[in-house]
């Protein structure tokens, strides 16, 4: 139990709850942070609190420092393609091939399921692409926030990627520890197992398409979506988007807008961010492999008289090579070659000098200050949770109501407010997973409850993760999609909340009644559309506006295209 029992929830709850009242996320994060020292030493904590700070940014690993760099970096990214023109040209583009806002949405949603490998990247790389796109569309940055956040780490940890290894370790280790992992079965096969009870991730990523092709809103976003349609503006009037690009940069070189200008950079950051991580990776498994005797190919490597078994061989030697791949050095790289080829296109096409590019890195810099500041401080409430000993007390607090039945609902609640409170789904995910297998095993019929357990975990982990303001994913979708962070938070909710409501159901269906997740599953998608709809009804009623979106602005647009052609079938 935690030597500051209760008393370690005020913290977090206290950054979050001011965050959300006053739509100052950074002063909330400090008072939430200053609280913590204060409970910590007994006195003042100001000392504590600054020490605290500090120890966030200066990880053991410096894995906190290697995503600030790439931050940075991709904001002078993100200002070199603004000062060449890229984003007149994706414009542009966007008025002459996109027809509707829904186009747009699917788009973006596809673009976050395909960046499987890493949820940072994922953010930085569809909401960059996409913020023009969809300012042109008047999608709201709400929207395209919500649309990024919500594919990102829901795609990580089903996907080959280091969210996949981390989850696998966190079993095999747990399997060690209870001393049993010579009768339990492969770490692989029980991830593979959960991933159907890991229905949050499962069904977000299914809402995401839903919400998007229906065209239904309900809470705050139909409002910001109403907002945007209506009047053009994306953010809402005293929004403070972590990224400001139009406001911090001002007027783009518009004489000849190329979407070369646009694309070549975003493919540099792509392809260097992916070969440059997946080398790191191959090397250091070759190494582990060598240690071991053990085969040092990815031929090799690959074992089994079936075709399943390869399958199966082939995929755990793809996972284990992401997982050891570096990948926040990886998007350094990939972030410094982006900015290489940006000022190398403006000086190629002879659209600015070696100093004026420079310049513009170092505004680009400029525009990530407010992100890079709010990141540190939710990385800090998340040291501070784990040294009060949040996670803990909320674990054990939970650990005797649990039973056989309601397992997968107790370890989803708690690994969702132990994520919510600490703003980290990996720190949850490490917490939780070990408590989860052993209770787990326990209760049920040898290792038969532990994917389900398991998928509990990531579940909850990730909806904590999408709900809370304090956390890093939340703050990044906000930031490279040029959203206000509370904004976001406030939209997206209800959203994760209704997917939240329809996994309780799943699990309970499950527990109760023996229902496979083979008919849940469909089931939850179907409850999902029904509510959608319900709840777009209601609250579109409510508040007196169109339920279903509607794109006057290009239907107009359309209409004048038609109009032009008809003329000029005419007057031929």
């Amino acid at each position: 139990m935690s030597d500051f029992g209760a008393l370690s929830l005020i913290p977090p709850l206290l950054a979050i709850g001011l965050a959300i009242a006053t739509r100052r996320p950074m002063l909330s994060l400090f008072l939430g942070i200053w609280s913590g020292a204060v409970i910590h030493t007994g006195g003042l904590g100001i000392a504590q609190t600054f020490d605290w700070i500090v120890a966030a940014i200066i990880v053991d690993d410096g894995f906190h420092v290697q995503i600030l760099v790439f931050t940075l970096l991709l904001g002078s990214g993100v200002a070199l393609i603004w000062r060449l023109g890229g984003a007149i040209a994706v414009r542009n583009w966007a008025t002459e091939n996109l027809r509707s806002q829904r186009a747009v949405g699917l788009t973006t949603w596809g673009l976050g399921i395909l960046m499987f490998f890493d949820d940072y990247a994922n953010t930085a790389i569809v909401g960059s692409t996409m913020r023009e796109i969809s300012d042109e569309l008047r999608v709201s940055r709400e929207k395209l926030a919500y649309i990024v956040d919500s594919t990102a780490a829901p795609v990580a940890t089903l996907g080959i990627s280091s969210w996949v290894a981390f989850q696998l370790s966190l079993i095999s280790t747990a399997y060690e520890d209870m001393g049993v992992a010579s009768e339990a079965p492969n770490a692989f096969w029980t991830f593979v197992r959960s991933i159907p009870y890991n229905t949050y991730a499962l069904l977000a990523i299914a809402m995401v398409g839903i919400v998007v092709y229906t065209g239904r809103d309900y809470g705050e976003m139909l409002d910001a979506e109403h907002r945007s349609r209506t009047t053009g503006a994306v953010n809402r009037e005293g929004a403070q988007p972590l990224q400001k690009v139009e406001e911090d940069l001002g007027e783009p070189i518009d004489e000849r807008p190329m979407l070369r200008t646009f694309f070549a950079p975003v493919a540099v950051l792509i392809g260097v961010t992916l070969g440059r991580a997946f080398w790191t990776g191959y090397q250091t498994w070759q190494s582990s492999q060598a240690e071991t005797g053990a085969p040092t190919s990815i031929g090799a490597a690959i074992e089994g008289d079936g075709a399943v078994d390869v399958l199966f061989s082939t995929l755990q030697v793809l996972i284990d090579i992401v997982g050891e791949a570096a990948f926040a050095p990886a998007l350094i790289w990939g972030s410094f070659a982006m900015v290489v080829a940006a000022i190398a296109i403006g000086i190629g096409y002879g659209l600015f000098d070696i100093g004026n590019g420079v310049d513009t890195v170092i505004d680009g810099f400029g525009i990530m200050l407010t992100a890079v500041t709010i990141l540190v401080l939710a990385w800090t409430i998340s040291s501070v949770a784990e040294t009060l000993g949040t996670g803990e007390f909320v674990a054990n607090v939970a650990e005797p109501y649990i039973t056989a039945e309601l397992l997968p609902v107790l370890v989803l609640f708690v690994a969702a407010f132990v994520a919510f409170t600490m703003g980290s789904s990996w720190a949850t995910m490490g917490l939780v997973t070990p408590i989860a297998i052993r209770i787990a095993y326990e209760f049920g019929n040898g290792f038969e409850l532990v994917p389900v357990a398991v998928g509990a975990v990531f579940s909850g982990a990730i909806f904590g993760d999408h709900a809370s303001p304090i956390s890093d994913t939340t703050v990044l979708s906000a930031t490279f999609s040029g959203a206000d962070l509370i904004d976001h938070v406030r939209t997206q909710l209800p959203y994760a909340a209704t997917v939240m409501f329809v996994v309780v159901i799943c699990y309970l269906l499950n527990g109760y009644l023996g229902v496979s997740p083979l008919f849940f599953l469909p089931l939850g998608v179907l409850l999902l559309v029904a509510l959608v709809r319900g709840l777009s009804e209601f609250d579109a009623n409510r508040k007196d506006l169109e339920p279903v979106a509607t794109d006057p602005v290009f239907d107009t647009v359309e209409s004048d295209r038609q109009s032009d052609a008809d003329s000029t079938d005419r007057n031929e």
